[in-house]
């Protein structure tokens, strides 16, 4: 067995508060670092303490403006490869070009791999994330990738719900994942919105697969930018004859623009994000779910050489 490196923190200015948490649950102090504009725009960074030989994890959400810190982790793990730290570990919390993992036509990009070989080719020898908007995209790294899951910070949340008067509600297929995994754990059935003709942003479209009349739905998604796609649900499952109860959950509130308002209609009597992004609105039906205890306790296991398989989100039946 090797011997215990010394356990250091680093983090970019994606989500200090968000740092600054997962720091006060480990007891381990963020690193000394320094970064600092030029006048053109240019990102320098300063780290004022050594980390020669020692287990590095860096933590940086990628939050608007994603391109400054995306630039900014890519600056700061090129300086901790180069003042030889021992290993190198990303956290990154919410994971920008997620939903650009595939082509559509021949000649698009995939931005979401882009970004994974620049992180790479940065120094980052491990990724921590949560809940990436695809699995595709953990096998964009040839290095490990932990994609933990907000499946129990969701249950706990709407463990107090009558399963008998509620519907999990997926609006489009790629939500399937996240929200059978929490119908499954709040034993309510499952719906899924889907699009006969034209796309799920115009409700007269929107048909569901599974029952939704009579009940009460939660609206479960990865993340949300804009809110059309989820606004178009609540309108089309009102149409449908459900309680005009409706709460939505997601990972990764992003909230875009105006998007808080197109999403707080009269019948949403709840929206639930995580804070993996900053939230600043202080919406009174808006509720935030804090994730640095999850976060903290994936480094401690990977910091310990130690499963994280209760932390991830279950590979559930169909």
């Amino acid at each position: 067995m090797r011997s215990r490196r010394p356990l250091q923190l680093f983090a970019g200015n994606g989500h200090p508060a968000l740092a600054q948490q997962i720091a006060a649950e480990l007891g381990v102090p963020l690193g000394d670092l320094l970064v600092r504009r030029f006048s053109d725009g240019e990102i320098r960074i300063e780290c004022h303490q050594s980390v020669r030989g020692r287990d590095v994890f860096v933590i940086q959400s990628l939050s608007p403006p994603i391109h400054d810190h995306l630039m900014e982790l890519l600056i700061l793990l090129d300086a901790l490869r180069r003042a030889s730290a021992a290993r190198l570990t990303v956290v990154i919390p919410y994971y920008a070009y997620a939903r650009q993992e595939k082509r559509a036509t021949p000649r698009d990009p995939v931005p979401a791999k882009v970004v994974a070989d620049m992180l790479v080719t940065a120094g980052a020898q491990r990724i921590i994330t949560m809940d990436l908007h695809a699995e595709a995209i953990a096998g964009f790294f040839h290095i490990p990738v932990d994609d933990l899951s907000a499946l129990s910070l969701l249950t706990r949340h709407f463990i107090h719900l009558d399963p008998t008067e509620t519907v999990v509600v997926a609006p489009d297929a790629g939500a399937v994942r996240l929200a059978r995994a929490v119908a499954q754990q709040l034993k309510t059935p499952l719906a899924v919105a889907y699009a006969r003709r034209g796309r799920t942003e115009n409700p007269a479209h929107i048909q569901f697969a599974g029952e939704v009349a009579g009940l009460k739905p939660l609206i479960i998604e990865d993340m949300i930018v804009t809110g059309k796609r989820v606004q178009s649900c609540v309108q089309a499952l009102i149409r449908r004859g459900c309680q005009p109860e409706v709460r939505v959950a997601a990972t990764h509130g992003v909230l875009a623009g105006d998007a808080l308002d197109r999403l707080m209609q009269p019948e949403v009597v709840e929206l639930v994000v995580t804070d993996t992004l900053p939230q600043r609105h202080g919406h009174p039906r808006v509720t935030v779910i804090p994730t640095a205890h999850l976060f903290a306790e994936a480094i401690r296991r990977v910091y310990h050489d130690r499963t994280l398989d209760t932390i991830v989100i279950p590979m559930l039946a169909d």
